[in-house]
């Protein structure tokens, strides 16, 4: 086993199936690649889609089996995320949608007109996807520090579960809340608050990382809705959502540039090939397994780039150069 000779954060962001399979096929390259675990990290931020990653990666299940089961056929393993992602409920909670959304974003139009907006979907099921991959923890919390990213309808806060600044909740607790997507899923109540997709905030919340005591030697960041590159045909809301997120995480990076001037950062982004299975519709089960595929083909060539693997080298112990 390799020793890590570094502290390392991870920062998960948002975006949907597909993005948590760019997550698992970005892991579990530069898993095979260094010999790291990712579970070694000092810190792990996890925002939508990688609030479920970041739960698996700190329960230790980070594999093909939490993705896609123990299907073999594409229907297989369709179902099976289906199963987790799209459990039904009747549309409720207009009028909280009017009050806290709607109304006030009349007066100021921007994306918090989607807060607390009636789901066609329960969280139920990604709740029990949680237990299902991580067993008792999904009634716990991780002893490592991990913070998920929800964002309280009423009081339009980011809330980073799992530190002082927030209520107490479960790890599946605070994973749907965390992926409460508008208008997909109904908010989830946390104790007196409701709570929506964290990625309302930022895609990422990678300046949280600065609540750590001390400096970290590499913080690395899946972002995959900040992608550089917009899809060849992709649609005008593709683009928009990307943009939001290069904006956010620019403003963050910033942030933790100035704050931790010695910390050096790795940022990884779906690149066209993914894109091309990821999008338009990142919440489709049937586009998992392709993006997962495309993101181990893109890693192979991101990860051995002169300028990525001299980090992974230096702070996860990886000892030969793959290219």
């Amino acid at each position: 086993m390799l020793t890590n000779v570094s502290e390392v954060g991870l920062v998960l962001g948002g975006g949907g199936i597909t993005g948590a399979a760019f997550h698992f096929g970005t892991l579990l390259s530069i898993q095979m690649a260094t010999g790291w675990n990712p579970n070694d990290a000092e810190v792990v931020i996890g925002t939508s889609a990688g609030s479920f990653v970041a739960a698996v990666v700190r329960g230790e299940q980070l594999n093909m089996e939490t993705l896609t089961g123990t299907g073999e056929t594409k229907a297989e393993i369709e179902a099976y995320l289906s199963h987790y992602l799209y459990t039904r409920g009747a549309p409720r909670g207009a009028i909280r949608w009017l009050r806290r959304g709607l109304v006030p974003a009349l007066k100021r139009p921007s994306l918090h007109a989607a807060l607390g907006s009636p789901g066609m979907f329960r969280t139920d099921g990604l709740q029990k996807w949680v237990h299902d991959a991580v067993g008792p923890l999904a009634d716990g919390w991780p002893d490592k520090p991990t913070a998920i990213v929800a964002y309280a309808v009423r009081e339009h806060v980011r809330v980073p579960f799992g530190t002082e600044a927030a209520p107490e909740a479960t790890l599946s607790e605070a994973v749907a809340a965390s992926s409460a997507v508008p208008f997909i899923y109904e908010p989830v109540r946390i104790g007196d608050r409701w709570y929506a997709d964290g990625g309302l905030a930022s895609g990422t919340s990678l300046d949280l990382i600065l609540a750590h005591p001390s400096p970290l030697d590499l913080v690395i960041v899946i972002a995959p809705f900040a992608a550089t590159t917009p899809r060849d045909g992709g649609r005008m809301y593709e683009d928009m959502f990307d943009r939001v997120g290069r904006k956010a995480l620019s403003s963050e990076l910033a942030l933790v540039s100035d704050q931790w001037p010695d910390t050096e950062v790795l940022v990884l982004r779906p690149d066209e090939r993914v894109l091309a299975l990821a999008r338009p519709n990142p919440m489709a089960a049937s586009a998992a397994v392709p993006t997962f595929m495309a993101t181990l083909r893109s890693m192979q060539g991101q990860l051995a780039r002169r300028s990525v693997w001299s980090l992974l080298r230096e702070h996860l112990g990886a000892d030969s150069m793959v290219q």
